[in-house]
């Protein structure tokens, strides 16, 4: 997090009470260094500089927790623009836009209420848009869990990204007419899903321009559904493990929610796609 976010967001609290500032990070868990003398000047700056330092700015764990203070800062001028008379809404629309430039310099976006790294929002973001016209609750709910526990719990994260994957060819195949059998494991739901689609290598004609490249690409599908199924069956959730296993990092679960966003949202765009032009 970079001195000007923590910066701009010092600033938000001068027009606010050091009530406030007290409330803001002690909900979030971040304790203050009282002993620090800050060079500010200001009560309500010095307290925010009294909170940051007591903050380790290169531990992934501290700075979630200053995420979660920033994301009630957000969420209060949200509500300012949604709800405020007309010279709050202008001033909170002003104020919001110059912290989204400082959070997006720092790899975040704000979705949903929840601040996210840059690459996890992009890939939720596919997912989303591929879903958008379906009717379809519980992929909506997995995007949800998807969002929430991609950086604070990866198991979870990981686990999801296999279950959006069942979800997504479940909800293929019934579209299309096709029984889906309950003992099909993921590389199987997505292999009929593939065949359904015409995805498979074989659909491809050697007369057709690249097609030995294209053949590769979509057999490489396949491979995204057994190793997303090996990662969760080895630290994802729904499997009790040693209390002495260790798990993944959130990096980790960025790679597997962007490999499914990127598939779930071509399975979902070409099933579209075949419904249009279905004779």
């Amino acid at each position: 997090m970079s001195p000007k976010t923590r910066l701009a967001f010092r600033e938000y609290f001068v027009g606010t009470s050091v009530a406030r500032v007290e409330d803001a990070f002690s909900l979030a868990g971040i304790v203050s260094k009282d002993e620090f003398t800050p060079t500010c000047v200001g009560a309500r700056r010095s307290r925010v500089e009294q909170f940051y330092a007591s903050i380790d700015f290169s531990k992934w764990s501290d700075v979630k927790r200053l995420l979660r203070v920033y994301e009630h800062v957000l969420d209060e001028l949200e509500q300012h623009i949604n709800h405020g008379d007309e010279f709050s809404k202008r001033n909170a629309e002003r104020t919001i836009d110059s912290l989204f430039r400082c959070l997006r310099r720092d790899g975040f976006e704000w979705v949903d209420g929840k601040l996210v790294s840059a690459s996890s929002a992009a890939g939720l973001r596919d997912i989303h848009d591929a879903i958008s016209a379906l009717s379809a609750p519980e992929l909506s709910r997995q995007l949800t869990r998807l969002r929430d526990a991609v950086d604070d719990d990866p198991g979870l994260a990981i686990g999801t990204a296999k279950e959006m994957l069942e979800s997504a060819c479940k909800t293929i195949l019934e579209e299309s007419g096709v029984e889906v059998s309950s003992g099909w494991d993921v590389p199987e739901l997505l292999k009929a899903t593939r065949k359904q689609l015409k995805l498979l290598p074989e659909d491809i004609a050697d007369s057709a321009r690249g097609a030995e490249t294209i053949k590769k690409l979509l057999g490489s599908l396949g491979q995204v559904g057994h190793g997303l199924a090996e990662l969760r069956n080895l630290y994802g959730s729904g499997h009790g493990r040693s209390g002495h296993s260790k798990g993944l990092a959130s990096r980790h679960a960025r790679l597997a929610v962007g490999a499914v966003a990127t598939l779930v949202q071509f399975l979902f765009e070409t099933h579209q796609e075949r419904k249009v032009h279905k004779p």
